[in-house]
């Protein structure tokens, strides 16, 4: 079953300074994105990260502040309903599955989109798709350039899996938005590559 399309009235905005609030109020209405964190897992080590969750709150911030981390959220009014993390390699280090990944790896990406999230009172609505095409535009507007995504292959697998654990989307989604399925990345994970031209 396919989500059914977006509304119309869903717009994208960049995570920074101005959308902080409303990005801060997403991920604090479901207690923490993905079992209590701020999306930090991607981004390079340092001591402060996964002290506690206001400590995480304030290091995601600073990331946020200095540049340093970057989103589309989709936003219904003034309220973000969603978003798709991505940034540079450099930006965000730390993937799943890394030792495999490197060891088929040949060639880095220009961008990784790591993390999709939605709102639980907004899934099922197309809303997934609308986030990553977002980030595709942002990166787009930042030069373009080969972007990877790490979704679920969920092509042999015939038990449902609840949306809450997608924790990047599916094969199927990144193939619908142009993405070629490049290898097998740990257990039901998958490399999916695309070339995003700049605007």
């Amino acid at each position: 079953m396919t989500d059914t399309p977006a509304p119309p009235s869903f717009r994208i905005e960049a995570l920074d300074s101005d959308t902080w609030p409303a990005f801060e109020a997403l991920v604090q209405r479901h207690n923490g994105i993905f079992g209590g964190c701020w999306c930090l897992y991607f981004h390079p080590d340092c001591e402060e990260q996964g002290q506690s969750f206001e400590g995480n709150r304030l290091l995601k911030k600073a990331h946020v502040e200095q540049g340093t981390a970057h989103a589309a959220l989709v936003m219904d009014g003034e309220e973000a309903i969603a978003w798709a993390e991505y940034g540079t390699p450099e930006e965000l280090p730390t993937i799943h599955h890394r030792k495999q990944y490197d060891a088929t790896s040949t060639t880095a990406p220009d961008y990784r989109i790591t993390c999709v999230f939605v709102d639980k009172r907004h899934r099922r609505q197309g809303v997934t798709e609308l986030a990553i095409t977002g980030a595709l535009e942002h990166i787009a507007a930042a030069g373009g350039g080969t972007v990877e995504s790490y979704p679920h292959d969920l092509t042999h697998q015939t038990k449902k899996m609840s949306s809450s654990f997608l924790y990047n989307g599916t094969r199927r989604l990144y193939e619908r938005l142009g993405f070629t399925y490049d290898r097998p990345k740990g257990l039901k994970n998958c490399v999916m590559i695309t070339t995003v031209e700049s605007v």
